[in-house]
């Protein structure tokens, strides 16, 4: 796929995959059907699901994974938060404009432009946490939180081939 089609996709996924609320009961229960789904897919990957803040809403570990996983999805996290956009588009962004992390004034320790990282918005538009997964390659990571949010919201959602 091509890199503005891969982008344009995940800006379209975003106005889609909207809540009309998100706290922590949402958070517990889009998690748990993360959960459910990793299993039914026998994924060993981390998921999470973290306010703006960074505080945990939620997050579960698969078997396997260790705290690198950790890691990088707090990485994906602060681009997301940052950019206010999948780390998937920012990673698309990043390379048509070859703008990478470091040329953004950025550390690839604190940050990183892939996929699985996905804003969670409300309605309204305002950004209020970030969905995360590692442990796939990031377009499938990035693929994952897609077909969850998409399930948990009941909504048809474009993806990413």
């Amino acid at each position: 796929m091509d890199l503005a089609n891969m982008r344009d996709i995940c800006a379209r996924q975003e106005r889609i995959l909207r809540f009309e609320k998100f706290d922590q009961e949402t958070a517990w229960e889009l998690g748990s059907l993360m959960v459910a789904e990793m299993r039914r897919r026998d994924l060993k990957i981390c998921v999470a699901l973290w306010s703006l803040t960074g505080y945990v809403l939620f997050q579960y570990a698969g078997e396997s994974t260790t705290v690198n996983n950790q890691n990088w999805m707090e990485r994906k996290f602060n681009a997301v938060r940052l950019m206010e956009r999948s780390s998937l588009a920012s990673r698309a962004v990043a390379e048509m404009t070859g703008e990478g992390v470091e040329e953004c004034g950025l550390s690839s320790r604190e940050y990183v432009f892939c996929g699985g990282g996905f804003p969670i918005r409300l309605k309204s538009g305002e950004l209020v946490a970030v969905a995360l997964a590692s442990g796939l390659p990031d377009v499938q990571d990035h693929g994952f939180l897609i077909d969850c949010l998409a399930k948990y919201l009941d909504v048809e959602a474009p993806v990413i081939e």
